[in-house]
């Protein structure tokens, strides 16, 4: 089964974190395809902000709110009768998620509960998506990838925070929507770059803003390895899923793994290389980056995912590898620092990219 953006046309879609990086994609990809975009989130994580940059908010129903309000979020969902929802609205930073672990707690965990519960009390949901992380399995420093029946624990706040979130999900399945015609999955995605993200402690944004500064990358720990993923990949898997599941419960529902190949699992000194590469050929600048371990809190040192179930459920395979991945990020990132059209470079990026699907 092949992702079908058409089957969104006039659908009623609620995205929880819409303001946020893979957010403000999957916002895109929907109001292209001609949904009812709704999405529920705080006001945009960072300043300049990728949703504002591409100025969704006047294309869609945007609606600034926390997920741990619950009553708010009853109002909205009275209000929208939303069909399809997907859940992405999280505290997503490990390192946050150590300074402020109650916040990390009460969101991912709570904010969840509420999701589910809003589902409950309505008529209208046919079809939800949780969407967690690679993070919640218990990280035994595996060589190989884990599989969506390996024991869910996370080691940090925020890892541990997704797995109890996995945790809910289940349980509120088994519990009040065994009986109803209501799907319920959850996606575990890998580490996921592309143009546009600007947050705190993330790989991609710390090169953008070291190459604007005209500055040394700094790279605290060169050698983990992580499953690298253009931002597109896993939105385009969770629309996949949330249409499959709408159409057919009992054949899709469930916990997928969305990754890439293998080959993509990448320590990040070597995307930090491959990062310089890609902008020394497409502006002439050369950049370089350097090891400087910050005694920081503990983070999984290697990280690999299973992903056979999604693909022999669904035939689906990434599309793009790690190399063309960073060519795109280069180019958006390129235009926007140039003061250029970067709605537009999305536009381009989702068309080249969904050819492909």
């Amino acid at each position: 089964m092949a992702l079908n953006m058409e089957f969104y046309k006039n659908k009623k879609v609620l995205i929880t974190g819409h303001t946020g990086f893979k957010g403000s994609w999957m916002c895109k990809l929907l109001i292209g395809a001609g949904a009812e975009v709704t999405g529920y989130a705080l006001e945009a994580p960072t300043d300049p902000g990728l949703f504002r940059l591409c100025n969704l908010g006047s294309q869609m129903n945007s609606v600034i709110g926390d997920i741990r309000d619950l009553s708010h979020l009853k109002q909205i969902f009275e209000e929208t009768q939303p069909e399809i929802v997907i859940h992405m609205a999280a505290q997503p930073i490990v390192r946050d998620s150590y300074k402020d672990p109650v916040y990390t707690y009460e969101t991912n965990v709570m904010g969840t509960v509420n999701i589910l519960e809003c589902i409950r009390l309505s008529d209208s949901v046919k079809s939800f998506l949780n969407v967690t992380t690679d993070k919640v399995y218990l990280n035994r420093e595996w060589l190989w990838g884990y599989r969506e029946n390996e024991e869910l624990n996370g080691y940090d706040p925020y890892s541990n925070s997704k797995s109890c979130s996995e945790l809910v999900t289940s349980s509120y399945r088994k519990s009040f929507f065994a009986d109803r015609d209501v799907a319920i999955s959850t996606a575990r995605a890998g580490n996921v770059i592309g143009g546009g993200d600007f947050a705190n402690d993330r790989i991609i944004p710390d090169c953008i803003r070291s190459v604007a500064e005209d500055k040394e990358i700094i790279v605290r720990n060169p050698f983990s390895t992580r499953p690298y993923e253009h931002v597109l990949e896993p939105v385009a898997a969770y629309l996949m899923i949330a249409e499959a599941q709408y159409k057919d419960r009992e054949k899709y529902e469930g916990s997928y793994n969305v990754g890439p190949d293998e080959t993509d699992c990448w320590t990040t000194g070597d995307l930090v290389t491959l990062f310089c590469k890609k902008w020394n050929e497409t502006t002439g600048k050369n950049v370089t980056w350097k090891n400087e371990y910050d005694g920081g809190p503990h983070e999984a040192n290697f990280l690999k995912l299973d992903c056979s179930k999604l693909k022999n459920t669904f035939g689906w395979k990434p599309r793009w590898n790690v190399e063309t991945t960073m060519e795109k990020i280069v180019e958006w990132s390129v235009i926007y620092l140039n003061g250029g059209d970067v709605a537009a470079c999305m536009e381009r990026q989702i068309e080249e990219f969904l050819k492909r699907v």
